[in-house]
């Protein structure tokens, strides 16, 4: 299975063998969006286009394989960048036609939680899945990732990945910002300062048990920093950064393993660009021990976009006796996350 993956800044090019990974090609625009401080979707179309043949030759160098060597073909299809997104399935629909093979647009939320295959193996039925990125903050219910997927909670503004790179952004560290945020992170004190949780009083578990908040946190942080700068006060950076993840990890873990207790699951998938996050990893798995939940998180490197997990979802698609897409599928920019497959 030859996955493509181009939701956003990332041009990914993956072959998978049923679960064993066997190419991980990536091909990223980020340094050409840095000065704007984000993605700028013309740039990453842009970039898309020149750099998706050289992608797919190197992974299938990598793989050690051919393009005819490939059974069938799965694409990104939504959500993300209308544009990006164009460029990939064009190019996987190229692929379909050229070589006479099956093509399946895909769910670019759910190769999120099927990338696991590739780390552990099969995907543990029922399970919850956490799926923290740049553009999404979810609780799922995975009843079978193939055709029954449902959404337990959200985000209801930033999400995750989106709070922790405006914050970022606030304290001068470079776009993207959470890596750098998760390692200054380290040097200072997690319980510094006391930033909000987010949705979790009681009025907010009643009517949004399992979504997640953002904004206010940054905001909060945000007015923090301006009020030591207006007192001529010298900014902690590495305290503000620590609390701020504290408070996000906190409130991720806690409600995650809510949904686990309450809905009698005891496997738990964090996935998506935020699960490369040191502290959200550490939480979770110490957190999860605790209440006799199995955590199961891929290596950092398959948690942000990538090829790969598109092949892997492909893969299980395939294994589940999932028609192919109709040709005439396009890209959606706001596909939900229970369509699995257009």
């Amino acid at each position: 299975m030859l996955g493509i993956e181009t939701s956003c800044d990332e041009t990914g090019v993956g072959l998978v063998r049923g679960t064993t990974l066997l190419a991980d090609a990536v091909a990223s625009s980020v340094t050409e969006h840095e000065r704007f401080g984000g993605v700028v979707p013309e740039i990453a179309s842009r970039a898309h286009l020149e750099a998706m043949t050289a992608t797919i030759e190197r992974a299938c160098h990598e793989g050690g394989v051919s393009l005819n060597d490939v059974d069938a073909i799965a694409v990104t299809s939504g959500p993300g960048l209308i544009g990006a997104l164009l460029v990939g399935v064009a190019a996987g629909k190229a692929l379909g036609w050229a070589l006479d093979k099956p093509v399946y647009g895909v769910n670019h939320l759910a190769a999120h939680v099927a990338v696991d295959r590739l780390e552990h193996g099969a995907l543990p039925q029922p399970a919850i899945a956490m799926l923290v990125s740049g553009g999404h903050s979810s609780i799922l219910r995975v009843n079978d990732l193939t055709h029954d997927v449902e959404p337990l909670g959200a985000t209801i503004d930033d999400a995750a990945g989106e709070a922790f790179d405006k914050v970022a952004r606030l304290l001068g560290l470079p776009f993207p910002g959470g890596p750098h945020l998760d390692v200054l992170a380290r040097a200072g004190a997690a319980n510094a300062i006391a930033f909000p949780r987010g949705l979790t009083g009681a009025h907010d578990m009643r009517d949004h048990r399992y979504d997640f908040s953002f904004s206010g946190l940054k905001t909060s942080v945000a007015r923090w920093v301006e009020a030591k700068q207006r007192d001529g006060e010298t900014v902690p950076i590495a305290d503000v950064a620590a609390s701020f993840q504290e408070a996000v990890v906190d409130v991720l873990v806690t409600k995650a393993l809510l949904a686990c207790q309450e809905q009698g699951i005891e496997h738990l998938l964090v996935a998506g660009g935020v699960a490369a996050n040191s502290r959200l990893r550490a939480m979770v798995t110490e957190r999860a021990s605790a209440q006799g939940v199995q955590v199961r998180i891929p290596r950092p490197g398959l948690c942000t976009d990538n090829g790969a997990m598109v092949a892997a979802l492909g893969a299980a698609l395939v294994d589940s006796g999932i028609a192919p897409t109709a040709p005439d599928f396009g890209a959606d920019s706001a596909l939900p996350v229970t369509v699995v497959v257009r």
